[in-house]
């Protein structure tokens, strides 16, 4: 049993690789440190893809946002860190993270951040009645 945070992404084989299907996760409890004032920062994270050969695992996902916790970091930079991390791992032909941090100073940033695998477009979307 891991006790520790861990800064790398574990995956597993995805079981429908021919299939677009969309992974959601949402990490209510993220913290990282203001990089100017030392003090928590705190965000609501929102994790979609579209995996391709692999998928993130969720007990070393879980670690890894740990990881986080004593890091200063810009929330733009964080981001972005986290889903050029996620990519490397698990290279989906889609993802969307969305960090809506809470307020700071009057203010409550949220940063969207995608990648899209080259080539791939997603389904036309059916509504049904």
């Amino acid at each position: 049993m891991a006790t520790t945070p861990q800064h790398s992404l574990e995956t597993f084989p995805n079981p429908s690789p021919q299939r677009d299907y969309t992974i959601h996760i949402e990490i209510p409890e993220f913290t990282c440190l203001c990089p100017k004032t030392g003090q928590p920062d705190f965000a609501h994270l929102d994790l979609s893809y579209v995996p391709g050969d692999a998928c993130i695992e969720l007990k070393s996902l879980k670690l890894y946002i740990w990881s986080f916790r004593d890091v200063g970091a810009f929330h733009e930079a964080v981001t972005n860190r986290m889903l050029d991390d996620m990519v490397a791992a698990c290279q989906p032909r889609f993802a969307r993270l969305s960090a809506r941090f809470n307020v700071r100073g009057g203010t409550y940033p949220t940063i969207v951040v995608e990648h899209r695998m080259p080539g791939w477009e997603a389904p036309a979307r059916v509504d049904l009645p």
